[in-house]
């Protein structure tokens, strides 16, 4: 036999030993991306990655470092290496995709023809390079992220039987289940498992597939599970329902659904679309049409047109949705969270399907060190958190305990890094703004939520409760004292909020059409100085003022318990400061603006404006005198009008979001205080309003009521009834008293917590 084989059978892997790194892996298994460019393999703002660096290659008799690499390969990242031998670099000739370096290669490495025969020139997936070439050229304005994108994905997934043959979560005829410590697999046992180079072991039941050390799923055949010989069908049936607007839709869903709630990859959902929409899960697809269909009315291209029959649409995803739990995906995650976001669509009950269904993929562990696709992290990531804030907020609403547990929970926090790729040449100027500031909406809401579920572990497990009951007297002295930590992790919280997203921002936003530019030296003035405000903030503040009402109701709740245990100077600055959240959250109420209305509103929206109502009842109905239940009384009725005018404005999106307010506020006022005993008279109050210990209170609640009735335009806060009638006025929309109450606030935090 001759020397120097090249041509050796490689020596089989010792099971016994600690399986190699996946930076060893890529020498045998043909991947030539290497460990180290894989943390660059990152979906993030164009300026992060063009800080990306590239490492030297050592030149070898096989392999050649380029001096510049191709324009793929710069832009992802990875190592541009040519052979001898090929045309073009090694990862695009592995991801069958035209390299730009064979414009630049001599005349006798030309591109063969694609008449010739060639082996290298169809990929392993099953079409050819021209194709690939040919399809990423289209016309369309999504062309360039669509390469990208695509290419992408296609780096990722060399070698693989699919186009998404190597993501966990994004087979296309495959579907994952996470091994738990406790099932009939024995994790020790896996260990010692024969993976072959993609990972895999296949085997009677399926194929096991090993992330990382410790962490296994099992791959099952989609073609064993029931409901998917209909898959195809019910597709067809929901793509039949609107055409020929399916393209407009999902255009109206990424301007108007994803900047807000960004859980899809939305260039990768494009490209998908543009190539076949048969692609797609039924349940997905449908839930992206539903949501956009909110907006039909505010499309120049559909509003003239018929609307697609959405009870047929809601049947089918309903139907597949249910289907697509016995071959849980990503694709049936994000499918639920948006179903969920549709009014009137989120059950408690669906609520635990969707949890259960993110735990059997695993979503609950940290996949930082996953053997996956880099942008499939970001994908689960943020799935991760949506689904977390489902299960918070949905607790919340509906009263019950939550399904997650912080002891089973090791999802890292989000960064800019976790979200889909922007390209600023791809939207203009307004829609890049949205984008980038519905990332800092969705990751400050994630860590609202974290607090969130601190207040309800807190005050509203049964535990909890339980043990302040238990306390007797000591338990008013026990809530506040655990109030005390939240209440600053809640000032804190609001007191970081960027620029972009503060409630100023929301009134700038309120009464113009367009912001107003920076004025340079000669008064002209200096365009794109200054980002539009969003409308997508108005969710994220209503959250806000949701967790401050439910950790003051709470207080609140057990002061008016046991009024006796209590010194009375104390209940009063703690029912000041609650007053303080209730005229902070009608006043923000106030400044909403036909077009904040018009915009996205999380699933919690709705309940939040009632909380609004409910928190004031509470007020009323535990005030001490009657002219302090008279105060509130007057308060809620006001607010009850700042909700009708709502309520009428075009579109069915004001009157879903504040019809039931106003429904819940009439159940509390109306049905449920019927029955309140008549309050005793107070002394009257010579100049401005006192506690009930006599003390004078700040200025801000002066101006905001006493015994006179009407609200001050000019004191601040609520600007009153007669102003919110004409929401279109920039005077009732202006920011007055962030400062006045602010201040007020904080002197009302300080003897709050001097108190405690």
């Amino acid at each position: 036999m001759a020397t120097g084989n090249t041509s050796k059978p490689s020596a089989p892997i010792n099971i016994t030993q600690k399986r190699p790194s996946a930076q060893a892996q890529t020498t045998s298994s043909g991947d030539h991306r290497p460990q180290s460019n894989r943390s660059r393999f990152e979906l993030g703002p164009a300026s992060l990655q063009e800080r990306v660096g590239f490492e030297p290659v050592t030149r070898t008799s096989s392999s050649l470092a380029v001096a510049m690499p191709c324009q793929a390969c710069q832009r992802f990242g990875l190592r541009c290496v040519t052979r001898d031998d090929k045309d073009g670099c090694t990862p695009c000739l592995e991801a069958g995709a035209e390299c730009s370096l064979l414009a630049l290669s001599p005349q006798s490495r030309k591109r063969k023809l694609h008449g010739e025969p060639s082996g290298e020139g169809t990929v392993k997936r099953g079409f050819s390079t021209s194709d690939l070439h040919s399809r990423r050229h289209t016309t369309n304005r999504y062309a360039r992220n669509t390469t990208s994108a695509s290419l992408l994905e296609d780096f990722a997934n060399v070698g693989g039987p699919t186009s998404l043959g190597r993501t966990l979560g994004l087979q296309l005829d495959r579907h994952s289940l996470y091994i738990g410590h406790t099932t009939d697999f024995e994790p020790s046992l896996l260990n010692l498992s024969d993976y072959d180079p993609e990972n895999e072991n296949t085997f009677s039941r399926g194929s096991l597939r090993k992330v990382s050390e410790g962490n296994n799923f099992l791959l099952v055949s989609d073609s064993t599970t029931r409901g998917y010989a209909q898959q195809q069908q019910d597709v067809m049936a929901v793509e039949a329902l609107v055409a020929p607007h399916g393209r407009a839709l999902i255009d109206l869903f990424f301007q108007r659904v994803h900047p807000a709630f960004p859980i899809v990859q939305q260039y990768v959902f494009i490209e998908k679309y543009e190539r076949d929409y048969q692609e797609f899960s039924p349940s997905l697809l449908a839930a992206v049409y539903l949501l956009a269909i909110n907006w039909w009315s505010h499309s120049p291209a559909l509003a003239e047109l018929q609307r697609p029959d959405t009870d047929a649409l809601e049947r089918i995803v309903r139907s597949s949705l249910a289907d697509s739990m016995c071959r849980p995906k990503l694709s049936t995650v994000e499918a639920a969270l948006l179903l969920a976001q549709i009014p009137g669509s989120a059950p408690w009950a669906s609520t635990a399907q969707l949890v259960a269904i993110s735990q059997e993929l695993g979503l609950h562990l940290d996949s930082s060190g996953w053997d996956i696709p880099p942008w499939e992290k970001g994908v689960r990531k943020r799935l991760s958190w949506a689904v977390y804030m489902q299960d918070k907020w949905g607790a919340l609403i509906h009263g019950r305990p939550s399904h997650i547990a912080p002891s089973n929970w090791a999802v890292r926090g989000l960064t800019v890094h976790d979200f889909p790729d922007i390209d600023p040449d791809e939207c203009d100027a307004a829609q890049q703004d949205e984008n980038e500031t519905g990332r800092v909406v969705f990751m400050r809401f994630v860590q609202l939520t974290t607090i969130l579920t601190e207040i309800l572990d807190t005050f509203y497990t049964l535990a909890a409760m339980h043990k302040v009951e238990h306390a007797g007297a000591q338990g008013a002295q026990m809530v506040l004292a655990q109030a005390k930590p939240i209440q600053l992790k809640l000032k804190e919280w609001y007191a970081d909020l960027p620029a972009c997203v503060r409630l100023e921002s929301l009134s700038a936003s309120s009464g113009r059409s367009t912001p107003s530019a920076a004025v340079g030296p000669a008064g002209a003035a200096i365009p794109g100085q200054q980002r539009p405000p969003s409308a997508n903030v108005g969710y994220l503040h209503l959250a806000y003022f949701s967790a401050e009402i439910s950790l003051h109701r709470r207080i609140v709740g057990v002061l008016s318990a046991s009024p006796t245990t209590v010194d009375s100077y104390l209940e009063d600055i703690c029912r000041s400061a609650a007053k303080a959240r209730l005229i902070s959250s009608m006043d923000f109420v106030n400044r909403l603006s036909p077009a904040h209305l018009r915009a996205f509103w999380y699933f919690a929206s709705k309940t939040g404006f009632a909380l609004i109502g409910t928190f004031g009842a509470l007020l009323w109905a535990t005030s001490p005198g009657r002219e302090e239940a008279d105060w509130y009384r007057r308060r809620l009725a006001e607010y009850r009008w700042t909700l009708s005018v709502s309520a009428k404005q075009p579109g069915q999106q004001g009157r879903y979001l504040t019809g039931f307010a106003m429904d819940m506020l009439d159940t509390s006022t109306g049905l449920l205080l019927r029955q309140l005993p008549e309050k005793p008279s107070l002394s009257r109050r010579p100049t401005g309003a006192m506690d009930m210990t006599g003390r004078s209170l700040p200025t801000s609640f002066s101006s905001y009521g006493g015994s006179s009735g009407g609200l001050s335009v000019q004191g601040g806060g609520f600007r009153g009834m007669g102003v919110a009638m004409n929401r279109s006025s920039p005077q009732s929309l202006d920011s007055e008293d962030d400062s006045a109450v602010s201040d007020d606030e904080d002197d009302l935090e300080d003897d709050y917590r001097m108190a405690l």
